[in-house]
Protein backbone atom coordinates (compact mmCIF):
# COMPACT_ATOMS: atom_id res chain seq x y z
CA UNK A 1 0.00 0.00 0.00
CA UNK A 2 3.20 2.33 1.03
CA UNK A 3 4.31 1.70 -2.53
CA UNK A 4 0.99 2.49 -4.68
CA UNK A 5 1.24 5.92 -2.27
CA UNK A 6 4.62 6.92 -3.63
CA UNK A 7 3.47 5.89 -7.17
CA UNK A 8 0.54 8.18 -7.15
CA UNK A 9 3.04 10.92 -5.51
CA UNK A 10 5.47 10.07 -7.95
CA UNK A 11 2.84 11.01 -11.04
CA UNK A 12 1.93 14.23 -9.29
CA UNK A 13 5.78 15.17 -9.41
CA UNK A 14 5.89 14.77 -12.73
CA UNK A 15 2.77 16.18 -13.60
CA UNK A 16 3.92 19.31 -11.45
CA UNK A 17 7.40 19.66 -12.36
CA UNK A 18 8.98 19.92 -9.52
CA UNK A 19 8.85 18.61 -6.12
CA UNK A 20 8.22 22.01 -4.95
CA UNK A 21 4.87 22.37 -6.69
CA UNK A 22 3.88 18.64 -5.80
CA UNK A 23 4.41 19.19 -2.28
CA UNK A 24 2.01 22.56 -2.45
CA UNK A 25 -0.40 20.62 -4.06
CA UNK A 26 -0.23 17.71 -1.71
CA UNK A 27 0.08 19.60 1.14
CA UNK A 28 3.53 18.04 2.29
CA UNK A 29 6.79 19.35 2.77
CA UNK A 30 9.18 19.49 -0.16
CA UNK A 31 11.64 17.36 2.03
CA UNK A 32 9.01 14.55 2.61
CA UNK A 33 8.74 14.87 -1.00
CA UNK A 34 11.68 14.36 -2.24
CA UNK A 35 12.31 11.22 0.88
CA UNK A 36 9.69 9.72 -0.71
CA UNK A 37 10.51 9.74 -3.79
CA UNK A 38 14.26 8.19 -3.15
CA UNK A 39 12.40 5.02 -1.19
CA UNK A 40 10.48 4.46 -4.47
CA UNK A 41 13.54 4.79 -6.23
CA UNK A 42 15.37 2.25 -3.76
CA UNK A 43 13.22 0.28 -3.79
CA UNK A 44 12.96 -0.37 -7.93
CA UNK A 45 16.60 0.22 -7.62
CA UNK A 46 16.63 2.39 -10.72
CA UNK A 47 16.94 6.18 -11.02
CA UNK A 48 13.75 7.62 -12.35
CA UNK A 49 14.81 11.68 -11.96
CA UNK A 50 17.51 13.38 -13.16
CA UNK A 51 17.62 16.57 -10.57
CA UNK A 52 18.80 19.31 -11.91
CA UNK A 53 18.51 22.85 -10.17
CA UNK A 54 16.21 24.42 -12.66
CA UNK A 55 13.76 21.13 -13.50
CA UNK A 56 13.43 17.41 -13.13
CA UNK A 57 13.54 15.35 -16.54
CA UNK A 58 12.37 11.64 -16.13
CA UNK A 59 14.71 8.86 -16.95
CA UNK A 60 13.80 6.03 -19.58
CA UNK A 61 12.75 3.97 -16.77
CA UNK A 62 11.11 7.08 -15.16
CA UNK A 63 9.13 7.27 -18.24
CA UNK A 64 7.86 3.95 -18.44
CA UNK A 65 6.97 3.91 -14.90
CA UNK A 66 4.97 7.29 -14.72
CA UNK A 67 2.62 5.55 -17.54
CA UNK A 68 1.57 2.84 -15.02
CA UNK A 69 0.97 5.51 -12.65
CA UNK A 70 -0.90 7.36 -14.55
CA UNK A 71 -3.03 4.75 -15.14
CA UNK A 72 -3.19 3.59 -11.06
CA UNK A 73 -4.04 7.27 -10.68
CA UNK A 74 -6.74 6.84 -13.16
CA UNK A 75 -8.46 3.96 -11.56
CA UNK A 76 -8.39 4.71 -8.37
CA UNK A 77 -9.87 8.80 -9.60
CA UNK A 78 -12.66 6.33 -11.28
CA UNK A 79 -13.17 4.41 -8.42
CA UNK A 80 -13.60 7.26 -6.13
CA UNK A 81 -15.78 8.24 -8.50
CA UNK A 82 -18.65 5.65 -8.88
CA UNK A 83 -18.23 5.35 -4.95
CA UNK A 84 -19.59 8.74 -5.14
CA UNK A 85 -22.22 8.23 -7.63
CA UNK A 86 -23.44 5.28 -5.77
CA UNK A 87 -23.34 7.54 -2.57
CA UNK A 88 -24.94 10.63 -3.98
CA UNK A 89 -27.28 9.11 -6.90
CA UNK A 90 -29.30 5.75 -6.85
CA UNK A 91 -27.66 3.45 -9.65
CA UNK A 92 -26.90 -0.30 -10.63
CA UNK A 93 -28.50 -3.35 -9.41
CA UNK A 94 -30.97 -2.81 -6.14
CA UNK A 95 -32.18 -6.82 -5.21
CA UNK A 96 -35.18 -6.69 -2.97
CA UNK A 97 -36.97 -9.78 -1.57
CA UNK A 98 -40.53 -9.49 -0.24
CA UNK A 99 -43.67 -11.60 0.30
CA UNK A 100 -45.34 -12.88 -2.80
CA UNK A 101 -48.28 -10.74 -1.49
CA UNK A 102 -46.62 -7.39 -2.54
CA UNK A 103 -46.02 -8.83 -6.26
CA UNK A 104 -49.31 -7.00 -7.68
CA UNK A 105 -49.43 -3.01 -7.77
CA UNK A 106 -48.19 -2.13 -4.47
CA UNK A 107 -44.33 -2.58 -5.34
CA UNK A 108 -45.04 -1.20 -8.69
CA UNK A 109 -46.20 1.67 -7.19
CA UNK A 110 -43.44 2.23 -5.10
CA UNK A 111 -40.66 1.46 -7.52
CA UNK A 112 -42.12 1.98 -10.98
CA UNK A 113 -41.69 6.32 -10.67
CA UNK A 114 -38.20 5.66 -8.66
CA UNK A 115 -37.33 3.69 -11.63
CA UNK A 116 -38.42 6.24 -14.40
CA UNK A 117 -36.72 8.80 -12.53
CA UNK A 118 -33.43 7.25 -12.53
CA UNK A 119 -31.89 5.45 -15.83
CA UNK A 120 -28.93 4.07 -14.24
CA UNK A 121 -31.09 1.81 -12.02
CA UNK A 122 -32.17 -1.04 -12.54
CA UNK A 123 -34.02 -4.14 -10.19
CA UNK A 124 -34.11 -7.31 -9.33
CA UNK A 125 -37.08 -9.02 -7.06
CA UNK A 126 -37.26 -11.70 -5.28
CA UNK A 127 -40.99 -12.77 -4.07
CA UNK A 128 -41.28 -15.75 -1.78
CA UNK A 129 -43.08 -16.00 1.94
CA UNK A 130 -40.10 -18.10 3.30
CA UNK A 131 -37.40 -15.57 4.88
CA UNK A 132 -34.12 -15.74 2.52
CA UNK A 133 -30.26 -15.01 3.68
CA UNK A 134 -29.94 -10.78 2.61
CA UNK A 135 -25.96 -11.55 3.25
CA UNK A 136 -25.75 -15.00 1.06
CA UNK A 137 -28.29 -13.69 -1.55
CA UNK A 138 -26.48 -9.75 -1.40
CA UNK A 139 -29.92 -8.74 -0.90
CA UNK A 140 -30.16 -4.50 -0.57
CA UNK A 141 -33.49 -4.87 1.53
CA UNK A 142 -36.23 -6.90 2.31
CA UNK A 143 -39.96 -6.10 3.43
CA UNK A 144 -40.85 -8.69 6.45
CA UNK A 145 -44.01 -9.11 7.60
CA UNK A 146 -44.92 -9.44 11.67
CA UNK A 147 -42.26 -9.19 14.69
CA UNK A 148 -38.16 -8.45 14.08
CA UNK A 149 -36.83 -9.28 17.50
CA UNK A 150 -33.62 -11.02 17.98
CA UNK A 151 -32.51 -10.10 14.60
CA UNK A 152 -28.77 -8.75 13.46
CA UNK A 153 -30.78 -7.17 10.44
CA UNK A 154 -31.69 -3.45 10.75
CA UNK A 155 -35.15 -3.08 11.21
CA UNK A 156 -37.40 -0.20 10.21
CA UNK A 157 -40.71 -0.13 11.13
CA UNK A 158 -43.16 0.93 7.88
CA UNK A 159 -46.90 0.74 9.02
CA UNK A 160 -49.55 -1.76 10.67
CA UNK A 161 -51.80 -3.01 8.16
CA UNK A 162 -55.47 -3.69 9.32
CA UNK A 163 -56.49 -7.83 8.78
CA UNK A 164 -59.65 -8.59 7.43
CA UNK A 165 -62.19 -11.62 8.17
CA UNK A 166 -62.61 -12.01 4.11
CA UNK A 167 -65.47 -14.10 2.48
CA UNK A 168 -66.88 -14.53 -1.28
CA UNK A 169 -69.81 -13.67 -1.97
CA UNK A 170 -70.58 -17.31 -2.80
CA UNK A 171 -69.48 -18.82 0.70
CA UNK A 172 -71.78 -16.52 2.87
CA UNK A 173 -74.86 -17.79 0.61
CA UNK A 174 -73.79 -20.95 1.44
CA UNK A 175 -73.35 -20.69 5.15
CA UNK A 176 -75.64 -17.98 5.88
CA UNK A 177 -75.53 -14.73 8.00
CA UNK A 178 -72.33 -14.51 10.54
CA UNK A 179 -73.48 -12.52 13.62
CA UNK A 180 -70.86 -13.20 15.80
CA UNK A 181 -67.52 -14.06 17.10
CA UNK A 182 -68.78 -17.38 17.91
CA UNK A 183 -70.08 -18.57 14.96
CA UNK A 184 -66.41 -18.17 13.47
CA UNK A 185 -65.34 -21.73 14.70
CA UNK A 186 -67.85 -23.64 12.75
CA UNK A 187 -66.92 -22.33 9.59
CA UNK A 188 -64.57 -23.49 6.52
CA UNK A 189 -61.22 -21.53 7.13
CA UNK A 190 -58.32 -20.80 4.70
CA UNK A 191 -55.09 -19.93 6.33
CA UNK A 192 -51.11 -19.85 6.22
CA UNK A 193 -48.92 -21.77 6.56
CA UNK A 194 -50.55 -23.03 10.01
CA UNK A 195 -54.11 -25.78 10.24
CA UNK A 196 -54.45 -24.82 13.67
CA UNK A 197 -54.06 -21.08 14.98
CA UNK A 198 -55.43 -19.14 17.73
CA UNK A 199 -57.08 -15.50 16.69
CA UNK A 200 -57.65 -12.88 19.04
CA UNK A 201 -60.77 -10.39 17.43
CA UNK A 202 -61.22 -6.89 19.10
CA UNK A 203 -64.59 -5.41 19.31
CA UNK A 204 -66.38 -2.81 20.58
CA UNK A 205 -65.64 -1.12 23.87
CA UNK A 206 -62.55 -2.84 24.47
CA UNK A 207 -63.93 -6.17 24.29
CA UNK A 208 -61.50 -9.50 22.79
CA UNK A 209 -62.14 -12.91 21.84
CA UNK A 210 -59.72 -15.59 20.90
CA UNK A 211 -60.42 -18.13 19.00
CA UNK A 212 -58.59 -21.76 18.28
CA UNK A 213 -59.16 -21.97 14.22
CA UNK A 214 -58.73 -25.13 12.49
CA UNK A 215 -57.59 -24.56 8.73
CA UNK A 216 -59.63 -27.02 5.98
CA UNK A 217 -56.80 -25.43 3.83
CA UNK A 218 -53.39 -24.68 4.69
CA UNK A 219 -50.88 -22.67 2.11
CA UNK A 220 -47.79 -21.05 2.49
CA UNK A 221 -48.36 -18.59 -0.36
CA UNK A 222 -50.93 -15.60 1.05
CA UNK A 223 -52.04 -15.45 -2.92
CA UNK A 224 -53.08 -19.20 -3.21
CA UNK A 225 -54.95 -18.80 0.45
CA UNK A 226 -56.68 -15.42 -1.63
CA UNK A 227 -57.65 -17.45 -4.59
CA UNK A 228 -59.12 -19.93 -2.68
CA UNK A 229 -61.23 -17.31 -0.64
CA UNK A 230 -62.14 -15.79 -4.05
CA UNK A 231 -63.60 -19.24 -5.14
CA UNK A 232 -65.61 -19.38 -2.46
CA UNK A 233 -64.44 -22.26 -0.10
CA UNK A 234 -64.24 -20.50 3.05
CA UNK A 235 -62.98 -17.57 5.91
CA UNK A 236 -59.51 -15.77 5.61
CA UNK A 237 -57.41 -12.98 7.13
CA UNK A 238 -56.75 -10.83 4.41
CA UNK A 239 -54.22 -7.76 4.59
CA UNK A 240 -56.54 -4.76 3.87
CA UNK A 241 -54.01 -2.78 1.51
CA UNK A 242 -53.30 -5.61 -0.82
CA UNK A 243 -57.47 -6.26 -1.42
CA UNK A 244 -58.56 -2.98 -1.93
CA UNK A 245 -59.39 -3.88 -5.61
CA UNK A 246 -61.60 -6.82 -4.46
CA UNK A 247 -63.15 -5.00 -2.24
CA UNK A 248 -64.23 -2.54 -3.86
CA UNK A 249 -65.57 -4.98 -6.99
CA UNK A 250 -67.66 -6.69 -4.26
CA UNK A 251 -65.39 -10.31 -5.00
CA UNK A 252 -64.94 -9.96 -1.03
CA UNK A 253 -66.76 -9.77 1.64
CA UNK A 254 -65.79 -8.39 5.33
CA UNK A 255 -67.31 -10.77 7.85
CA UNK A 256 -68.03 -8.98 11.36
CA UNK A 257 -66.83 -5.72 10.61
CA UNK A 258 -66.57 -4.42 14.29
CA UNK A 259 -64.56 -7.38 15.72
CA UNK A 260 -60.58 -6.48 14.17
CA UNK A 261 -58.19 -9.20 14.17
CA UNK A 262 -54.84 -7.71 15.47
CA UNK A 263 -52.95 -6.07 13.23
CA UNK A 264 -49.65 -6.93 11.25
CA UNK A 265 -46.79 -4.94 11.60
CA UNK A 266 -45.07 -3.57 8.24
CA UNK A 267 -41.18 -3.51 7.96
CA UNK A 268 -38.21 -2.83 6.08
CA UNK A 269 -34.70 -4.71 6.97
CA UNK A 270 -31.36 -4.13 5.49
CA UNK A 271 -28.14 -5.42 6.38
CA UNK A 272 -26.01 -4.03 9.21
CA UNK A 273 -23.82 -1.17 7.43
CA UNK A 274 -22.32 1.91 8.45
CA UNK A 275 -23.66 3.63 5.36
CA UNK A 276 -26.34 2.45 3.00
CA UNK A 277 -25.98 3.68 -0.86
CA UNK A 278 -27.97 5.67 -2.70
CA UNK A 279 -30.41 3.38 -4.23
CA UNK A 280 -31.30 1.40 -1.21
CA UNK A 281 -32.09 5.00 0.44
CA UNK A 282 -34.04 5.79 -2.32
CA UNK A 283 -35.89 2.31 -2.06
CA UNK A 284 -36.78 2.68 1.54
CA UNK A 285 -38.34 6.48 1.24
CA UNK A 286 -40.39 4.97 -1.86
CA UNK A 287 -41.87 1.97 0.06
CA UNK A 288 -42.03 4.38 2.87
CA UNK A 289 -44.27 6.88 0.92
CA UNK A 290 -46.11 3.84 -0.68
CA UNK A 291 -46.68 1.31 2.05
CA UNK A 292 -47.79 3.17 5.00
CA UNK A 293 -51.68 2.91 6.36
CA UNK A 294 -52.49 5.75 4.78
CA UNK A 295 -51.62 5.40 0.69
Amino acid sequence: MEQLKRMALFATVVEKGSMVAAAEALGMSASAVSQQIGKLEQSTQVSLLHRTTRKLTLTEAGAQLYQSCRQIVALAEQAEQRLAELRDAPVGELRIAAPVGFSGRLITDALAPLLGAHPGLSLRLFFQDEQIDLIERRIDLAIRVGAQEGSSLVARHLADWRMLLCVAPAYLARCGAVLGPEQLVGLDWLSLNERAQQLTLHGPDGAQQRLRIESRVACNNILSVRHFCLAGMGVSLQPEPEIRAELASGALLVLLPEWQPTPVGIHIVTPRRDAQPAKVRYAIEALRRTLSVGH
